[in-house]
């Protein structure tokens, strides 16, 4: 018998070169035959009690010849892959028929029929390897959710009877010797892990041949979800640990509905896809009408995007529908699977939404009300049975801001598995909360795979550890994963619990070897809790609790890569049960040290976290000092402290203070500390002051939102505080949108007649500087335009143009990753027929680009708009009804002419090969340089820098460009254009404005500059440059490595160097060490905030003017760093005295390439980067899915200290290097060439580009 690798690697050599055929609809076949009553029975069954038309799976019993007949005319059809007799194969399924007793039989002989078949097939000359697929279906019962809307914990199946219903069919099938276990039409995700536990278990512990396992979900409706709720993310995130060869979606919809959600499956896996829609939606009488012609066509749409792997039909197909869609792709490549996870350092939850938590998520708030032992009242109500109670307890908990839900039912009184199994089963029917993944708590495994049973997500287990030994912990460990769990490893072996650091790092990095070596878990999904143990006991041994954690959170992390690390926050504070300020104050201090040191995540009450910086400077001095044992009285001060603050007392006091204040101070203080109580009479009061509602939330409502943001961004506020304070704020406006929109009528009503332009900045990107000054300009030539904003999803910018009548969209984007999201949108456009202009403008956008790339894409009019200047006039050519023809004409054949040009020049331009160019790389004499050492090693982070020192280093050159302010000669640049007679006196009002705003920004700090630079030794290996530890003095392991690219346009200058960055570093072989600087600075930290309140005020104005500003802010930044480098930190050129005009003219020592740019244009280098210094924690600093920087205003690079390192443009590579570079980052080459897609010099082979 073949084994499963033989199999699966089969099937994926055949998926890779090809995309295979599903057969159709067994039921459809079924029906055509018109069998009746006596047909299903045959003669086995004359004398069976209950009526047995319907049950399909039966005929493989009492009809084989029919199946069998069906199977064949499916592979005559075209078909690689058909599918089993089996839909309804299971033990409950069968019990409707009372046939329930012939599953395995069932299972057993359809296998067998199938085989058959194949056999038969090729015994009549029929060609090609054909495989037989077991078909699992969803029974008629469900996990998720109740029968009964009286009692929504109830449910008429359990998870254990799934599995053995499951099991016997399995079993059936792959005795009768199927290839594939299809696990299909999952409407509840949690019976479709009943199943594919069944399969595992069958496989892993019972002796089974292992087969491929497929599973294909159920959209049932447009809103992209499963009948249990789950999205199509979540429903990925769910099912990948069974490690599917194929994972997808069937039934419900027709192909062209499927579509988005198809897509979508795609981004999420690195398995293949597969996908078996119905023909097209039912139709009044419950049939299926789309013909196969059209049918196939939709599914061409597929083939030739490159979206599936594997496709058939569901509901209504015949085999008609499989050979026209077998002809449909034959022609057509399948989609490209990348080896490299998808989504690498990243542990991947869901509820019914999906949960990602990276290095870029901030502190990740597990909701801990919902424990018995940490809640008295939760408690309470789950003894009295009061679980609705308890249940809004839940709910409150996401409302405040629980990214995670902790369960736990630890009590003596309780029966904790029957518990914690009817509350999992009351969170399912309560969307709102259950949209969250779970973390099933318990010290009783029992009740945890009681948790597990009832969960149709993929949630977290609240522990295990090596306590019981290591057998123990390993047959736990794989139940875990087999229940498709993340897993929290207490940090406790056979010895005891870890209260050193030396042993909580020993358990953890044991442990973690275990579960990543043994059992097979993904590192990811491996969570430690260190042992967060309580501190002010009064026993001197536990001073320093809180110490051996968070020293001990860094010291794992390093060693357990892509681990997480939580904890039950508390724990630390138990000591002081009952007075909850002293504890609220100690958690908030407490994980304000912790997140620093690396702590992802904690169990904590959501709701009740006081800001670090609000607690009082007493209280917040002692719970310093408890955590860090810097007094020895500590405790017995803290004590005093509670015993001498009368809380209610205090509160009282407090409460009646704020409230006396006036009414704009009333409203902030509501802000920041969350409380929504008076906010509709305050903000009615608010009203009543000001001419225009709109100043409320310009005024004392913004004022309030930015002081959380700056407490946010400092730390000393966690996300559910700024949650709170986002329901405030959302209540207040709410209030006001009726007086504002009464405010606004008869502006509203004007706009319906004026011509329509939705701009947006695409995915991924963040700028949108142009585009607000395109959108301006519109608006003052009576055009109604509809600014999307920035990083707008493709569907959302065309469901608004549809919803919108609109006459023109237009996209734009600043780095080069948005290329290609133009791309996409315009390809959209196309499929879905749209007969809108496209206008397509941006920084990194060219005329070449549109005609080469963007324009063949889309039948309608695609225009590159240069500038603001230009939008004006080409939105009026494109609508004007006489000479448009003309102008489309015009721009037609120029961008013809373009594209001719590009693909002659390819023609004719050389390259040498990445070989040879290496050969030719710039050759620097190592034995007369000498590095000079930075002043210190690591990184040093820069903090709300003085924008006084920034504004005397600002470049003002790119902010008059951003104005479109260009002198003419003798005039041009800054100062000399306030002399040019046409644009002078202009430029001067702008930059008098500017520097009036500037005034206010500096003197009210409106603005913050945040930033980060770190030096580390490095030397190159060919293109790349290895970055070694700081510390331990390691040259043998990198701890990051920076990948270079290499000029292969052959010169024209005989003998010039084929230049790389790694040239400018010393190789491994010359004896040197050197060092590499990594910088990343942004000056937009409450740009958004002013933009906001500009906006407000419908002051376009002065929104570009902010935005200009930050930018140019974040530039100087970026050059006073780079100068305190080159003079003080590293000093490599400590005596430099150069004017201000050239060191804009870069005359300077060294240099500061960034990713995304000429010297080395590919965007993911930034990742290593945010990696190396933590930049998003340190900075506040984050990357867009593009890799763009948010805020807006940010610069990022290295610096080189070589006095030879000079800028340099990588242009054009070819295949050669993009394999090389393919495989030095462990990258697949289609995502290499999506992102370094303007620099190929070749086409990509399924690029279907107009070459004219």
């Amino acid at each position: 018998m073949k084994n499963v690798e033989n199999i699966r690697s089969s099937l994926t050599a055949e998926m890779q070169k090809r995309i295979l055929i599903m057969d159709g609809a067994m039921g459809t076949m079924i029906q055509k035959h018109k069998l009746e009553e006596e047909d299903f029975r045959g003669s086995r069954f004359l004398d069976h009690l209950k009526p047995l038309k319907g049950n399909n799976d039966l005929l493989s019993l009492t009809q084989p010849e029919i199946i069998v007949g069906i199977h064949k005319e499916y592979l005559e059809a075209g078909s690689d892959i058909i599918e089993t007799n089996t839909f309804s194969g299971t033990s409950i399924a069968q019990a409707d028929y009372g046939t329930e007793d012939l599953a395995y039989e069932l299972n057993f002989e359809s296998a067998k029929l199938a085989k058959e078949a194949i056999r038969a097939y090729h015994a009549e000359g029929g060609l090609g390897k054909k495989y037989v697929a077991g078909a699992i279906g969803p029974t008629n019962r469900t996990l998720s959710i109740s029968p009964s809307v009286e009692k929504p914990h109830f449910r008429n199946v359990t998870f254990d009877e799934l599995v053995i219903a499951y099991k016997d069919q399995t079993k059936g099938l792959l005795d009768g010797g199927v290839d594939i276990i299809l696990v299909e039409t999952i409407f509840d995700t949690a019976n479709a892990k009943a199943a594919l536990f069944a399969v595992q278990e069958l496989m892993e512990e019972e002796g089974y041949p292992h087969r491929p396992i497929m599973i294909s979900g159920t959209i049932v409706d447009k809103s992209g979800r499963t009948l249990s709720g789950q999205t199509g993310d979540a429903f990925v995130v769910s099912v990948s640990h069974a490690d599917p060869l194929c994972l997808g979606l069937n039934c419900a919809l027709g192909a062209e509905e499927m579509r988005p959600f198809i897509e979508r499956i795609g981004v999420m896996t690195n398995s293949f896809i597969i996908c078996y829609p119905n023909a097209g939606l039912p139709n009044t009488f419950g049939e299926y009408d789309e013909s196969p012609e059209k049918m196939s066509k939709t599914l061409e749409g597929f083939a030739k995007d490159g979206l599936i792997n594997l496709v058939g039909g569901c509901c209504g197909t015949t085999p008609q529908h499989i050979q026209a869609i077998a002809k449909a792709v034959q022609n057509h490549p399948p989609r490209q699977c990348s080896s490299l996870p998808l989504f690498p350092n990243h542990l991947l939850l869901s509820g019914l939404e999906p949960m990602r938590i990276g290095k870029e998520t901030n502190f990740v708030n597990i909701g801990e009300r919902c424990n018995v032992a940490g809640s008295r009242l939760f408690c309470r109500l789950i003894k009295e049975d009061k679980y609705d109670e308890a249940l809004a307890i839940a709910k409150r908990q996401v409302e405040n801001g629980a990214q995670i839900l902790d369960i736990n039912m630890d009590e003596g009184m309780l029966d904790g598995v029957k518990a914690m199994a009817q509350f999992v089963n009351l969170i399912s029917s309560e969307p709102d909360i259950c949209k969250v993944p779970l973390c099933i708590d318990s010290s009783n495994f029992n009740v945890i795979l009681a948790g597990l049973k009832c969960n149709q997500g993929k949630a977290i287990v609240n522990s295990i550890s090596l306590k019981e030994g290591e057998k123990d912990f390993v047959e736990k460990a794989r139940l875990v994963k087999r229940f498709g769990g993340a897993v929290v490893v207490m940090a406790f072996d056979e010895e005891g619990q870890a209260t050193e650091i030396d042993r909580k790092v020993e358990i953890c990095e044991r442990s973690f070897r275990i579960l990543v070596d043994e059992v097979g878990f993904n590192p990811n999904d491996v969570i430690f809790d260190p042992n967060i143990l309580t501190l002010g006991t009064g026993m001197e041994e536990h001073n320093e609790y809180g110490i051996n954690f968070i020293k001990s959170t860094a010291l794992i992390k390093e060693k357990c890569r892509g681990c997480r690390i939580s904890g039950g926050v508390s724990n630390i504070s138990f000591s002081f049960r009952g007075n909850e300020s002293v504890r609220e104050a100690m958690h908030s201090v407490f994980l304000f040290h912790a997140i620093k040191a690396g702590m992802d995540m904690g169990i904590v009450n959501a709701g009740n976290l006081v800001v670090y910086s609000d607690i009082d400077p007493e209280l917040l001095g002692l719970c310093e000092s408890i955590l860090w044992n810097s007094d020895s009285n500590a405790t017995e001060k803290l004590l005093e402290y509670a015993q001498s603050h009368d809380k209610s007392e205090k509160k009282e006091e407090k409460e009646e203070l704020w409230r006396s204040a006036d009414v704009k101070k009333r409203l902030s203080y509501a802000l920041v500390k969350g409380i929504d109580k008076w906010v509709v009479e305050d903000t009615e009061e608010a009203r009543l002051l000001y001419d225009h509602p709109l100043s409320v939330i310009e005024g004392p409502l913004m004022d309030g939102m930015g002081e959380v943001g700056e407490l946010f961004g400092s730390g000393k506020m966690f996300l559910p505080q700024v949650i709170k304070s986002a329901r405030v704020m959302k209540k207040a406006v709410a209030y006001l949108i009726p007086f504002i929109e009464e405010a606004n009528k008869e502006l509203s009503v004007k706009a319906q007649t004026l011509p329509t332009v939705v701009l947006a900045t695409v995915k991924g990107d963040v700028h949108d500087i142009g585009k607000n000054i395109v959108a301006v300009v519109l608006g003052c030539n009576n055009y109604r335009v509809i600014d999307l904003g920035v990083m707008c999803p493709t569907d959302k910018i065309l469901q608004t143009a549809i919803q919108e009548k609109a006459d023109i969209i237009g996209l734009s984007g600043l780095i080069t990753p948005s290329l290609e999201e133009m791309i996409h949108v315009a390809k959209e456009m196309q499929r879905l027929k749209f007969d809108l202009p496209l206008l397509i403008g941006g920084a990194t956008t060219s005329k070449q680009h549109t005609a080469v790339k963007i324009a063949p894409k889309y039948n309608m009019p695609v225009v590159h708009v240069l500038d603001a200047s230009k939008s004006v006039f080409v939105c009026s050519a494109l609508l004007d009804e006489k000479n448009r023809e003309t102008y489309m004409e015009e721009v037609a054949e120029e961008y013809e002419d373009i594209r001719e040009d590009h693909y002659e020049n390819l023609k004719g331009r050389k390259y040498l090969s990445l070989q040879e160019a290496r050969k030719q790389k710039l050759l620097l004499d190592w034995s007369s340089y000498t590095p000079k050492v930075p002043s210190f090693l690591g990184k040093k982070t820069f903090r709300k820098f003085d924008l006084q020192r920034l504004r005397e280093r600002i470049d003002w050159k790119p902010f008059f460009d951003v104005w479109q302010l260009r002198g003419k000669y003798p005039n041009r640049g800054y100062p000399k254009l306030f002399n040019d007679p046409t644009i002078g006196s202009e430029a001067k009002r702008v930059f008098d404005d500017a520097m009036k705003m500037l005034d206010g920004i500096i003197a009210n700090k409106e603005l913050e500059a945040n930033g980060v630079i770190g030096f580390f030794p490095a030397n190159s290996k060919e293109d790349d440059i290895l970055i070694w530890s700081p510390e331990n003095g390691n040259r043998k392991t990198p701890i990051a490595v920076f990948h270079g690219l290499r000029q292969q346009g052959e010169k024209e200058v005989k003998g010039e160097a084929y230049l790389c960055l790694s040239d400018f570093v010393p190789p491994i072989d010359s004896g040197l060490t050197d060092y590499i600087g990594v910088f990343a600075v942004s000056a937009g930290f409450g740009c958004q905030k002013l933009v906001k309140r500009y906006e407000e005020d419908l002051d376009d104005y002065n929104v570009i003017m902010v935005k200009a500003l930050a930018d140019r802010l974040a530039e100087a930044f970026a050059e006073e760093l780079h100068l305190l480098v080159r003079k003080k930190l590293w000093a490599y050129d400590s005596d430099e005295n150069l004017p201000t005009e050239d060191l804009l003219s870069i005359k300077y020592k060294g240099i500061r390439p960034a990713p995304g740019y000429p010297s080395q244009p590919d965007h993911t280098e930034k990742e290593i980067m945010w990696s190396l210094l933590d930049i998003e924690r340190e900075t506040g600093i984050c990357l867009t899915d593009s890799l763009a920087m948010d805020p807006a205003a940010s610069v990022s690079g290295l610096y080189f200290q070589h006095p030879h390192s000079s800028y340099f443009a990588v242009g054009k590579i070819e295949r050669d290097q993009i394999k090389d570079y393919s495989e030095r980052k462990k990258v697949g080459v289609d995502s290499i060439e999506k992102w370094l897609s303007v620099n190929l010099a070749y086409e990509k082979e399924d690029e279907d580009t107009n070459k004219g």
